[in-house]
């Protein structure tokens, strides 16, 4: 593609900037609120038992996605290592707010407290182990289909890529979290089959997203099907 201009480039970087924002604030969120666990009739059909963390995390893989389609490969990596210093930075920001005392008077006291963020470290070593795999597998896979389709099927990458990686999420960060006693490993079957349903699910329903928001900025940036938007010389 042509250089972009002064302006387009602007609008480029402002617009990645977003979708790293959003990336990683759903990332952060997931390790916080995952202690509540929640169930689902889906119609009668299935009901899930998930935790809410998971409610936020399926938005990482779909922005993810985007940011490789049309940004490439690496930015995409780059989002994903920002994701992971945020997190240790959140937890990092959970232990000093632990360790200082509360006030009497304070509505949240050191017990409550506690145990509401108390598994925080766990879950963040766990979330992020199990991060790394599925989110760098995502990458992998979206980009050998999309070679091997040379740019074409979208939705075949979109979700071939999802499915597997968010399989090796569910899997390795239930196997930690039940490694550390945090989660009876009786639960582990029935938690990795609705975490992993619930991600698939998801990952279908947001396909049509995805081709919208990859529409919306190839024609914004005069992108052919493929093409991929370079922000600086490299």
């Amino acid at each position: 593609m042509g250089t972009l201009s002064k302006k387009d480039h602007r609008l480029a970087q402002r617009i990645y900037l977003i979708l790293g924002a959003l990336f990683i604030a759903s990332l952060v969120v997931s390790n916080l609120i995952f202690q509540k666990f929640f169930y689902w009739d889906f119609f009668g059909i299935y009901t899930f038992e998930i935790s809410v963390g998971i409610l936020p995390y399926p938005i990482t893989f779909l922005i993810t996605d985007i940011i490789s389609e049309v940004y490439g490969k690496r930015k995409a990596n780059l989002v994903v290592t920002s994701g992971i210093f945020a997190s240790f930075f959140s937890l990092l920001i959970v232990f000093v707010a632990s360790a200082v005392p509360a006030t009497e008077w304070s509505p949240i006291g050191n017990t409550l407290f506690d145990t509401v963020f108390g598994a925080t470290a766990i879950a963040v070593f766990a979330s992020m182990m199990a991060y790394l795999l599925a989110q760098y597998i995502d990458i992998q896979i979206f980009h050998f289909w999309k070679r091997l389709t040379k740019g074409k099927h979208l939705w075949l990458r979109n979700n071939f890529s999802t499915f597997l990686s968010q399989f090796v999420d569910t899997f390795t960060v239930l196997f930690l979290l039940c490694s550390f006693g945090k989660i009876e490993w009786s639960l582990f079957g029935g938690l990795l089959l609705s975490g992993f349903l619930f991600k698939v699910l998801v990952a279908a329903l947001d396909t049509p997203l995805l081709y919208a928001s990859v529409y919306a900025l190839r024609k914004r940036f005069g992108l052919t099907w493929g093409e991929e938007l370079r922000l600086e010389n490299e």
